[in-house]
C-alpha cells in the first residue's frame, strides 16, 4: 500500500483525501477526507480574475491540508486544479501560494484531464457490480462546469461543458450581486437554455443516448441524494451508490428552485456553502436525466479525488520499478 494525498480545487470547494492505496487493483483505505467551500471561482465568469478574496479562502484551506499531510506523512502529493484556475488572467497567484503552502505546483488539467479523473475513481469499484449495465455515463457537476465520460472498463469518449452550479448561478440568478430568492420562471428558463445547448455540445463528443446506467458525481448530486433519503444528516456511507429515481430528482428539483434561501438552509443534508447554488446544480442533472432517458441515477461519493489519489500511487509504484 502507497500512502498518498490528493487535493481537488475546483471552482466552489477544495477538497482532500489521504489515503493507502494498492496501485495494482486501486482499493483505497482512507485515513482523512474533507471539504472546505472556498468559491475559488467567485466572479471569474464575469471578471476572467481570480478575486483576492477567494485566493486567500484558497490558501487558508491549503494551511490546513498542509497539516493534514504532515500528520499522516504521505509519500507524494497531489494537487489537482480544474475549471475556475482554467480560466483565470491572474492564476500565476495562485500556483504561487499553492507552491509556497504545499510545496508542489497546481496542476491546472484540461476537462478532458478531468474527466479521465472522474471516470477512474468513480467506476473502479462499480466494474465489478454485474447487475449494473454497461456502458456507464459518468457526470461530474462541478462548481463552473460538468464532465461527460462514456467507458466500460476505460473511457470510450469524453467532454467538459461550462454548465457548473455556480457559474449558472451567477450568470442567470444573480442581480445586483444577490441571488434572486426565489429564481424567477425567466431565470429558470435561461439556465434551462444554457444546459441545453451545453448538452448538445456535449453529444456531438460523447454519445449520451448509448449509455446504460448514469453515475452521477459532486455536491450537487450527493446532497440530492441525501434530500431523496431523508437522512438526518449529511452520511457518505447511505449516499454512496445510492440509486435515486428520475421522478425523485424531479420533484427535489422544483422544490430547490421554489424554495427560499432559509427553506434550503433548513434541510439537514445541506452544505451552508450548496444553498444558493444546488437549484442550478439540480437543473443540471434535471435535464441531463431527461436528454438520456435515464430512469434513475447511481450517486458515487468516488469520484475525481479518488482518481487522483489512485493514479498518483500508480505513479510512485512506477518510479520505484524504475529503481
Amino acid at each position: 500500500m502507497t500512502r498518498v494525498a490528493g487535493i481537488d480545487c475546483g471552482t466552489n470547494s477544495i477538497r482532500l483525501l489521504v489515503a493507502d492505496c494498492d496501485p495494482a487493483t486501486g482499493e483505497l483505505t482512507e485515513l482523512d477526507r474533507r471539504m472546505i467551500v472556498v468559491r475559488l471561482g467567485q466572479g471569474v465568469d464575469r471578471t476572467g480574475r481570480l478575486a483576492p478574496e477567494a485566493l486567500e479562502r484558497t490558501f487558508a484551506a491549503c494551511r490546513e491540508y498542509a497539516a493534514v499531510i504532515k500528520e499522516f506523512g504521505a509519500e507524494r502529493v497531489r494537487f489537482v486544479a480544474t475549471s475556475a484556475s482554467r480560466d483565470a488572467e491572474n492564476r500565476d497567484d495562485f500556483v504561487r501560494g499553492v507552491v509556497e503552502i504545499l510545496g508542489v505546483e497546481p496542476e491546472v488539467i484540461s476537462g478532458d484531464q478531468e474527466a479521465e479523473f472522474s471516470f477512474t475513481g468513480a467506476t473502479k469499484e462499480l466494474t465489478a457490480h454485474e447487475h449494473l449495465e454497461r456502458p456507464f455515463l459518468v457526470v461530474d457537476i462541478g462548481g463552473g462546469s460538468t464532465e461527460f465520460v462514456v467507458g466500460d472498463d476505460h473511457v470510450r469518449a469524453a467532454r467538459s461543458v461550462d454548465i457548473g452550479c455556480v457559474r449558472m448561478t451567477e450568470r442567470h440568478l444573480v442581480v445586483d450581486g444577490v441571488v434572486t430568492d426565489p429564481p424567477t420562471e425567466e431565470q429558470i428558463a435561461a439556465v434551462r437554455a444554457d444546459i441545453e445547448a451545453a448538452l448538445d455540445l456535449a453529444s456531438r463528443t460523447v454519445p449520451l443516448a448509448e449509455a446504460r446506467t448514469l453515475v452521477g458525481l459532486a455536491g450537487s448530486v450527493t446532497t440530492i441524494a441525501g434530500i431523496a433519503l431523508g437522512l438526518p444528516e449529511y452520511q457518505s456511507s447511505a449516499i454512496h451508490h445510492s440509486r435515486i429515481s428520475y421522478e425523485q430528482v424531479r420533484a427535489i428539483t422544483e422544490r430547490m428552485l421554489t424554495a427560499t434561501h432559509a427553506e434550503r438552509a433548513a434541510i439537514p443534508v445541506m452544505h451552508p456553502g450548496r444553498v444558493d447554488v444546488i437549484g442550478a446544480g439540480a437543473l443540471v442533472l434535471l435535464s441531463i436525466m431527461e436528454r438520456t432517458g435515464a430512469q434513475e441515477v447511481v450517486v458515487s461519493e468516488h469520484d475525481i479525488l479518488d482518481g487522483i489519489a489512485i493514479k498518483t500511487a500508480e505513479e510512485v509504484e512506477a518510479d520505484k520499478q524504475e529503481f
